[in-house]
């Protein structure tokens, strides 16, 4: 433990440390288009790619979120993001979860569209950052063909990025990824305290 180091020893451990991590920026390429995944059944991650969709803004770099599922209710981070209307375009494309929809062809057919609406933002150099929101999920429900995400992914400008989130990304996905997360479930209010969805936390 570092507490239990003297100054001298401590300074020497992170001299060491220093130096390896020189090196490995010093080898490090100075930029590069990234394929990003949030998924697992823990929440946080549209949460962690919203905050990846602020620092772009905060560059100057145009931005596309496209929301597959979420459509049914207005986003309360359309709102929070509307000083950047020039920057960002913002499209919730979807008609709400599957069990409220209840119609699995026409949350197909609303997949697609979304889908290819997200198709033109990635593969145009304008766009920095693309946000597919909760694709996974459709891609898990058989609602989109992985294949045809990777070849679209494929499409991406060089320095562009792409972020998809939602549960049950297949191992396709996360294969061609070159950084992926879980987000792990510990413990959640609804199942715990029977705690409904709270606006600011959940929406």
């Amino acid at each position: 433990m570092s507490e239990t180091l003297t100054p001298e020893q401590y300074k020497s451990k992170m001299e060491r440390r220093k130096a390896v991590q020189d090196e490995r920026l010093a080898q490090a390429k100075s930029e590069q288009g990234l394929i990003i995944v949030h998924t697992g059944n823990g929440k946080g991650k549209t949460t962690a790619a919203l905050g990846m969709v602020l620092r772009s803004l905060g560059h100057g770099y145009r931005v596309a979120i496209v929301q597959f599922i979420k459509g049914a209710w207005e986003p309360a981070e359309k709102a929070a993001f509307s000083p950047w209307a020039g920057q960002l375009e913002f499209l919730a494309l979807g008609e709400g979860f599957t069990w409220e929809t209840q119609n699995r062809e026409r949350d197909k057919e609303k997949a697609k569209e979304a889908w290819e609406t997200a198709l033109g933002y990635i593969r145009n150099p304008e766009f920095r950052l693309v946000l597919l929101d909760e694709i996974n999920v459709a891609l898990k429900l058989g609602y989109l063909d992985v294949e045809t995400v990777l070849a679209g992914l494929a499409e991406k400008p060089p320095l562009n990025h792409a972020i998809l989130t939602g549960r049950g990304a297949p191992p396709e996905l996360i294969e061609a990824a070159d950084l992926a997360t879980e987000m792990t479930l510990i413990k959640h209010p609804f199942r715990e305290q029977n705690v409904k969805a709270q606006p600011g936390i959940e929406f």
